[in-house]
């Protein structure tokens, strides 16, 4: 799935060469599991040793760092918010780390930028509603800003890939 500016994968995020990735992480920044495991893995023990410095980040944030052992340059560590049903401003968290974690981008003249499902593993945000929120934030702002100049949707699961593709192609 492609266009000039939005594009969707299946694959491990961890691999790409691109500029950066954005990291599902947990509010320490320090590794924990799924994307942010593996992400810290690839990435070395430097990447944990600057995490330290950062003090962690609050939930719908986003803080940038090195990329060390990956291809990407740098990685952009937003924290997404666990699911509770909806009813705990979960919505409005998501829709906030795409939308710092673009702004981060922008500010660093990033110009490829990879994000992986944000809050759709252990944290259980249902991945059509998650979908929905990075498409329309991701489209939002790249209307109004030139960099990044491409964003990689990257999934690891068939039933995600299906729905990202409706979601681009609409």
């Amino acid at each position: 799935m492609k266009n000039q500016r939005l594009e969707l994968i299946k694959g491990d995020i961890t691999t790409l060469d691109v500029d950066a990735i954005v990291n599902a992480a947990n509010n320490s920044l320090l590794g924990g599991g799924g994307v942010d495991g593996a992400i810290h893995k690839a990435a070395g023990p430097d990447l944990r040793a600057e995490c330290v410095n950062l003090n962690g980040c609050p939930t719908g944030q986003a803080k940038i760092t090195k990329g060390y052992r990956l291809k990407a340059k740098h990685i952009i560590h937003t924290v997404g918010p666990v699911w509770c049903g909806g009813y705990r401003d979960e919505h409005s968290l998501l829709a906030s780390c795409y939308q710092t974690s673009l702004s981060l981008a922008k500010e660093n003249m990033i110009k490829t930028l990879a994000f992986p499902g944000i809050s759709t593993g252990v944290y259980g945000f249902p991945k059509d509603q998650a979908a929905l929120i990075a498409v329309s934030e991701t489209k939002r702002f790249l209307r109004k800003n030139v960099f990044p100049e491409k964003v990689i949707f990257v999934v690891f699961f068939d039933d995600s890939y299906e729905i990202y593709r409706k979601l681009l192609d609409q």
